[in-house]
């Protein structure tokens, strides 16, 4: 692995919130608690339709007081600002697609600490090796090997981290997505939009299918929402998939857990798809709840 790695990461796409009430308009909005947005600096959090359902997955990042900017994929990112833009009301926040201005890119290796440490960033995971970095377009890249986007997908994957875009975006209920593993719901928070299914749903503990990880030799194109059926039977449907270094492809599935009977249904009632697929349950960081 070199020092430093560089993934340029055009795919996604910014959005800048600014105002007053910047903070307090969007606590109301996402899963997550952003009272500690000060101190952290920046928080992992879903974005959810009434019915608990995940339209998108934001990284928030706090530039100011009043200016916080949100990363999402680019299809994804008129039709977030819009839903944002009828819960405004009389709060005083502007919303405006912002990419113009910030670039998102991400680093890894050992030297990625310190190439984040002076830019807006974020952790990708526990060991501050990978982090995702939003900058002034102006401001010239650290210098590193370049590594594709493929790959960094591939690590996300391993991470357990969801990709919501168009296709799947109102598709899975929050903790289907593990967004409660990945500490991007505050069961102790206030009210949001999407809150009474998601808290009932993890207090009830309703939620049978989770986000699980896969390997897989078949050439089958797995787009996000594709319906399959896994080699033992269990119905799933694909969050994101990613080209293996060696060839085959690794890729995260709503499915119900190992060896828990559900085969042909999935939570939603709806028929699983009849293609079968041979693939191999891979470990993620965290523990999936029994």
């Amino acid at each position: 692995m070199p020092d430093l790695a560089l993934t340029t990461l055009d795919d996604l796409s910014v959005i800048g919130v600014r105002g007053a009430d910047a903070v307090s308009f969007l606590q109301g909005q996402v899963s997550q608690d952003l009272g500690a947005l000060a101190e952290q600096g920046n928080a992992l959090a879903g974005l959810h339709n009434p019915q608990g359902r995940c339209i998108a997955v934001l990284r928030i990042l706090r530039v100011a007081p009043d200016q916080l900017l949100l990363v999402l994929p680019a299809d994804l990112t008129e039709a977030v600002r819009a839903h944002l833009a009828r819960y405004v009301l009389r709060a005083r926040v502007v919303l405006a697609d912002a990419s113009a201005t910030w670039r998102v890119y991400g680093v890894s290796g050992p030297a990625a600490a310190a190439a984040s440490s002076t830019r807006l960033s974020m952790t990708m995971d526990s060991t501050s090796t990978r982090q995702l970095i939003v900058a002034p377009r102006g401001e010239p890249l650290p210098e590193g090997e370049y590594s594709s986007r493929q790959h960094w997908r591939l690590e996300d994957i391993a991470a357990g981290l969801p990709e919501i875009r168009t296709a799947t975006s109102g598709m899975f209920v929050a903790q289907m997505l593990n967004l409660d593993l990945l500490g991007a719901i505050a069961f102790d928070k206030g009210c949001y939009t999407g809150q009474e299914v998601i808290a009932r749903a993890h207090y009830r503990g309703q939620v049978k299918r989770r986000a699980q990880r896969f390997a897989t030799e078949s050439e089958q194109v797995l787009l996000p929402g594709v319906r399959l059926r896994l080699g033992d039977g269990r119905s799933a449907q694909v969050v994101m998939a990613a080209q293996a270094p060696g060839g085959g492809q690794q890729f995260l599935a709503v499915a119900t857990a190992p060896g828990s009977g559900a085969t042909s249904t999935d939570e939603s009632g709806e028929s699983a798809a009849t293609a079968l697929l041979e693939c191999e349950q891979l470990p993620l960081p965290y523990q999936l709840p029994v």
